[in-house]
C-alpha cells in the first residue's frame, strides 16, 4: 500500500494495547482520506476504543459528541480532500490486541491511529454499491472471539468465510447486538452467499496476512473480516 504525503504519520511510533470485554461496546472510527502516491484514495484510521468513557459504561463515542462533528471542517483542518465518520458501531469481539499510534482529539472525540485502509469508491454514498465487495487494509491487530461466544458469519460463493467484527448503527440506528442471530432474515444476500450464527467450540483468533486484512460489509453496513487460512487459527 502506497501511503499519502498529505496524511499525518501517526503510525511512526506504535504501542501494543490489549482491550478486553469489548463485546457490544460502542465505538466510532474517524477516517482522514487523501490520495496515495498511486492516485488511489487511502484512509488513515483512528478508533475511539478505550477513550471518551470516564464512567466505564462501554460507550467510547457519546452520541452528543458524534452529533457535533463536522466532517468537512475536519477535512479542512487537516488539509485532506475528505474525512469520514464510521460509526457508531458495536463490537462483536471479546478482545483486541492492537498496535496503536498517536492519539488525536477530533473536536472533542478522542481517537487513536490504528490502520491504513484502501478506501473504496463511493464511501459515504449508497451502501448497495459497497456491500459484499472485499477491500484491504494494513494493520497489526489480533481480534479474538472466545470459546462459547457467538460468531456471526458470511460464507461467499468462492468458499471464503467472513466473521462479523462490528454491528453498524449508521444505516439503521435501531440495530441491536442481540438481533444479529437472526440477521440473515434481513440481509439482501447476493446469489451464492449465506449467513449463519454459531457458538464457537474453541477460541477464534483473527490475524492479518503479513499485515494485510481483508474486510467487507453487508448491505446494512455491518463489517466482517475474512477468516481461514492465514487469516485465523481455524475456520468456524
Amino acid at each position: 500500500m502506497s501511503l499519502s504525503v498529505k496524511l499525518p504519520k501517526d503510525d511512526a511510533e506504535v504501542t501494543l494495547m490489549r482491550f478486553e470485554g469489548v463485546r457490544a461496546q460502542r465505538y466510532t472510527e474517524i477516517f482522514l482520506i487523501a490520495p496515495a502516491e498511486t492516485g488511489e484514495m487511502i484512509g488513515s484510521i483512528y478508533n475511539t476504543i478505550g477513550l471518551n468513557d470516564p464512567d466505564g459504561s462501554g460507550d467510547t463515542c457519546p452520541q452528543p459528541v458524534l452529533d457535533r462533528l463536522d466532517m468537512q471542517a475536519l477535512a479542512e483542518e487537516y488539509g485532506t480532500p475528505a474525512a469520514f465518520k464510521n460509526g457508531p458501531r458495536l463490537w462483536c469481539l471479546d478482545w483486541i490486541d492492537a498496535k496503536v499510534g498517536s492519539e488525536r482529539d477530533f473536536h472533542g472525540l478522542k481517537a487513536r491511529w490504528v490502520m491504513w485502509l484502501d478506501v473504496p469508491k463511493g464511501i459515504g454514498g449508497r451502501q448497495e454499491e459497497l456491500a459484499y465487495k472485499p477491500i484491504t487494509g494494513k494493520r497489526d491487530t489480533e481480534f479474538g472471539i472466545d470459546k462459547g461466544s457467538p460468531a456471526f458469519i458470511l460464507d461467499d460463493p468462492d468458499g471464503n468465510t467472513w466473521v462479523m467484527k462490528s454491528v453498524s448503527l449508521i444505516i439503521d440506528p435501531h440495530q441491536t447486538y442481540a438481533a444479529m442471530t437472526q440477521l440473515g432474515e434481513r440481509l439482501r444476500l447476493p446469489e451464492g452467499w449465506s449467513y449463519r450464527a454459531v457458538t464457537l467450540d474453541q477460541d477464534l483468533v483473527l490475524t492479518p496476512e503479513n499485515g494485510t486484512a481483508h474486510i467487507l460489509q453487508d448491505d446494512l453496513g455491518n463489517t466482517y473480516d475474512r477468516v481461514g487460512g492465514p487469516f485465523s487459527n481455524f475456520t468456524p
